[in-house]
């Protein structure tokens, strides 16, 4: 299995290679290819996995033997998803009038980042340990992939992980997640913008070949393959639990997957698993930040002035990265075409799609948007109905099911992404009460340690530089090691840097803070 970027500029890399390095070179993001198609017949013999067996086939399927042998990746699967609270790892609730829930929020932060991610960071150790190196993982996060990357990698002696979340626009639950941790390789910053705000230094620091390098930088947002590839299984999972498809020959019946969309990096992940050869029927559902939304409607691929505040701050986005990946397959695998609507895109923040492709993607994928009073709305309705408690992020999926008519002959599901423990201020705005559980309240008596970045005249610079400067302190901090992988390095000094995301200047400071568990500072509301 070989990967290739989506604008066309690098091919022919492998899982090792891609793993480590976040954006491709040219700016694109790595798809395998060629996708894998299942058989009816090997669908059907995986009907009797667990999660977990059923997360080691998928990744076999990327992930050769001389790269990781069969028994490590069992091993380093089996490993990584040991630690959640239910022995399944994953759950399906079954309420009331067809609404099936897919629960995948069991992990130690309680959303459904942790179970790509704990693999993710695994398969990292793994080669880092096997050659002795070192890399430095790099995060912005809009609320739950910061906390879940940390609560991984700590401790971890080959990974520094520098996380970078939206100082008053996540709830206290998914701060603390992250803020608690004092692991001598965790570094966290709070920004003072927003999430699509973070990404915009971010960018610019691995569109630096240079410093990534030096200091073997990459990714663990779902702009890692990895990261995907582990959410391919949520897509099989919830085929094999809830389409009702029979062990014996025959048609393989249509589920309808219904997912809160941010970054849609799930939709990402659960149209591959539609190439792959699964009759899943996709719906995309975002807050009021819709660009999802409008593209798939209007063809308007263009962000809005400002990301709006909701009571779903994890899916609070304007800038849908991995809709690249959607667009890549939707198109035939034309990196030319990918690479000059994503570029006109992210030197605008707007693109038209030509009415024909609006269509075909009409035509794979579905959307809606949903108020803050319609996501309190349903978590009342989930509530009075099933006693089943929703966090506002899967409240934007459920809503769907009180709106949209059900046709009985096609099965669906609902991906449930968080916890509500993590949203307490939403859940009490609804009107209803939840007793947390005691991870979450020993959270309050634990002591924290973070970074702020102030906003100044110049936020992007500033902001760049302040990161840059704990980047490079940290090969002082320790002994220097060679970065990852040389076979990667060489590769990249023949491609171009990544083009960068503009926006209206700014600008951020450095400041430390170092908080006591009393304190109330960032204390803010998850709406």
């Amino acid at each position: 299995m070989q990967f290739c970027s989506t604008r066309g500029g690098v091919h022919g890399w492998d899982f090792q290679q891609v793993l480590f390095s976040g954006f491709a070179p040219d700016g694109g993001m790595f798809m395998p290819e060629s996708v894998p198609v299942l058989s009816p017949e090997t669908l059907r013999s995986w009907g009797g996995l667990s999660y977990t067996d059923l997360v080691v086939e998928v990744a076999s399927l990327f992930i050769p033997p001389h790269l990781i042998p069969r028994e490590d990746l069992e091993g380093l699967v089996n490993e990584a998803l040991s630690g959640f609270s239910v022995p399944q790892v994953v759950t399906v609730a079954r309420l009331k009038d067809g609404l099936s829930v897919l629960e995948l929020f069991h992990g130690e932060t309680l959303a459904f980042k942790d179970l790509a991610i704990t693999c993710t960071v695994r398969f990292l150790d793994y080669f880092l340990q096997k050659q002795n190196r070192r890399a430095t993982v790099i995060v912005g996060t809009s609320g739950d992939t910061g906390g879940s990357a940390i609560q991984s990698a700590k401790g971890l002696r080959g990974l520094d992980v520098l996380v970078v979340f939206p100082r008053g626009r996540i709830t206290p639950v998914q701060e603390k997640h992250m803020t608690t941790c004092l692991e001598d390789n965790v570094h966290v910053f709070a920004a003072d913008g927003s999430s699509d705000d973070i990404d915009q230094p971010l960018r610019r620091l691995f569109a630096d070949q240079d410093l990534v390098r030096a200091h073997g930088l990459m990714s663990l947002n779902s702009v890692n393959w990895s990261r995907v590839m582990v959410q391919l299984a949520h897509f099989i999972y919830a085929y094999l639990q809830l389409s009702g498809v029979k062990p014996a020959e025959g048609d393989l019946p249509e589920l309808e997957v219904v997912v809160p969309t941010g970054g849609a990096g799930n939709i990402a992940a659960g149209y591959i698993v539609k190439q792959m050869g699964l009759p899943l029927k996709l719906v995309a559902m975002v807050n009021s930040n819709d660009i999802v939304h409008r593209t798939v409607t209007e063809g308007d691929f263009s962000m809005a002035d400002h990301v709006k505040q909701t009571l779903a701050p994890a899916i609070d986005i304007q800038d849908p990265y991995n809709m690249e990946r959607v667009f890549w397959l939707l198109l035939g695998r034309d990196g030319a075409s990918v690479k000059k609507m994503m570029e006109e895109f992210q030197q605008s923040h707007k693109h038209s799609l030509p009415e024909n492709h609006r269509k075909l993607l009409s035509q794979v994928l579905s959307t809606g948007s949903v108020s803050d009073e319609g996501i309190l709305e349903t978590m009342r309705r989930c509530w009075e109905e099933n006693q089943y408690l929703l966090c506002p992020h899967s409240a934007v999926a459920v809503w769907h099911h009180y709106h949209c008519p059900h046709k009985p002959t096609i099965n669906r599901c609902y991906i449930a992404t968080a916890s509500p423990a993590k949203f307490q201020a939403a859940v009490q705005k609804a009107g209803l009460t939840f007793d947390l559980p005691e991870a979450v309240l020993a959270l309050d008596e634990l002591p924290t340690r973070y970074q702020n970045l102030e906003r100044s005249a110049d936020w992007c610079k500033d902001w760049e530089e302040s990161l840059r400067r704990k980047i490079q302190s940290l090969l002082t901090r320790r002994h220097p090691l060679a970065p990852p992988f040389p076979h990667i390095q060489g590769q990249l000094k023949s491609l171009p840097s990544r083009p960068v995301l503009r926006r209206n200047p700014s600008s951020l400071l450095l400041t430390s803070c170092s908080v006591s568990p009393s304190s109330n500072i960032f204390q803010q509301d998850g709406g």
